[in-house]
């Protein structure tokens, strides 16, 4: 049999593509997936948007609420957690949706989806996201109470599980990965964007979210020392105010592409940088653009995050520095270099040791356990991606008869919780 999967994300599906669709790409493999999005307003009574992924095949669910009498969005108003409990409810009853996994990016989900009793709860914390700019304050407290529930923990990096390791027994990281199939055609010199042809040389350039992460006086920095270099940025501008961001002649803003777009742009740089600010919104980050402008043939530098700096910089991999002079530094260096073979023999080895699919394949084994464990079955397609041969039969005391299967699968104790393209 397989295993629905719900899972609620604070990402829409079509933002910048990223940890939550590489994964749900790969868990549809072993039954439905529905990727659940945050609420948007419009003026029709409460509904269910719901439309099939044509490349991934993931169910997304955005559900629309109607605005208040007011008008205001605020989701303190006008019963905002029993709606969204209702368009829930109605999701797992139209689509029949009996013995599901439920996944959190979320934890303010909770509100509204802590009456569903899954066969497990996942929590893949990939940010410490109180930390991130416009977090509610109630965010600390839910994911308290998500990882006091949660059966299986999952961080987005090793300095994330240091940090969350003492709150649960069965937590375990998982930094960024890669599909490398996808960006190593970069590798070549693919047709240029239109966007970007016409941009002189050299190139440094910077794919992902332009946020509260992002170094402005960093960026500004390199480009008055080098005005001869040109800084491309590609992706969204979010939370922070445009007008804020350095408007020299050398820097570019192409903004949000499509992710298949992505090698056609690096493929065109001669240098990727990773121009994070140090603060509490990047403590716990794990950049995935790290092993993708690696898979690309590029080399790469970045501000000292720690999980960029261990193993990447550890390691050789990556240039690490703090100030637009180190930057240049490494980058006159770097522009300089011929390209070498030892170096890239390097990145391509470490490359080899990590993939999405492998990332995948290690999460569904600690859920395949999990299940293994409270279960008298688990989806056959789960179980075939764990390390296990075959399940194990539960012991008779510490599982259900037969007849109390399907009521051990439903009234389960716990509760579980409740975006693509750059």
């Amino acid at each position: 049999m397989k295993n629905d999967l719900i899972c609620f994300s604070h990402l829409r599906w079509n933002f910048v593509y990223q940890r939550p669709q590489h994964l749900m790409s790969r868990a549809v493999r072993q039954g439905r997936v529905f990727y659940v999005e945050e609420p948007v307003y419009t003026e029709m009574p409460d509904q269910l948007r719901v439309d099939i992924d044509p490349v991934d095949q993931v169910i997304v669910v955005r559900p629309e609420l109607q605005r208040t009498a007011s008008g205001s969005n605020d989701v303190r108003e006008d019963h905002f957690e029993l709606r969204m409990a209702r368009l829930v409810d109605q999701l797992i009853l139209e689509h029949q949706i009996t013995n599901f996994v439920v996944w959190y990016y979320a934890p303010m989900a909770l509100a509204f989806s802590g009456h569903l009793k899954p066969m497990a709860i996942i929590y893949d914390c990939m940010d410490e996201l109180s930390a991130f700019k416009f977090a509610p304050p109630e965010l600390v407290e839910y994911e308290q109470k998500l990882l006091s529930r949660a059966d299986v923990v999952f961080t987005g990096g090793h300095r994330l599980f240091h940090t969350k390791k003492s709150f649960h027994k069965n937590i375990h990281p998982f930094p960024s990965a890669i599909d490398k199939s996808f960006f190593y055609p970069a590798r070549t010199a693919l047709r240029e964007p239109v966007d970007q042809v016409s941009i002189p040389r050299p190139r440094l350039g910077f794919f992902g979210v332009i946020d509260e992460r992002f170094d402005i006086d960093l960026v500004r920095r390199m480009a008055d020392r080098k005005p001869g270099w040109q800084f491309i940025f590609v992706g969204p501008v979010v939370k922070i105010d445009e007008s804020a961001l350095p408007r020299n002649a050398n820097i570019h803003y192409l903004g949000m592409k499509d992710y298949k777009e992505l090698p056609g742009y690096i493929s065109g740089w001669d240098l990727c940088i990773m121009p994070f600010a140090i603060n509490a919104s990047t403590e716990f980050i794990s950049p995935t653009k790290t092993p993708e402008f690696l898979a690309a043939g590029k080399r790469v530098i970045s501000t000292p995050i720690h999980d960029v700096v261990y193993p990447y910089g550890a390691d050789g991999l990556v240039g690490i520095a703090e100030t637009a002079e180190g930057f240049i530094e490494i980058a006159e260096h770097d522009l300089q270099a011929k390209r070498d073979l030892l170096w890239l023999g390097k990145v391509d080895q470490y490359l080899s040791t990590i993939s999405w699919d492998k990332t995948w394949k290690n999460m569904a084994a600690h859920i395949t356990k999990f299940l293994t464990d409270n279960y008298l079955y688990a989806s056959d397609d789960l179980k075939s991606q764990s390390h296990k041969a075959e399940l194990e039969t539960i012991p008779k005391d510490k599982g259900p008869t037969p007849a109390e299967q399907n009521t051990q699968v439903i009234d389960r104790g716990g509760s579980s919780g409740i975006s693509r393209r750059a």
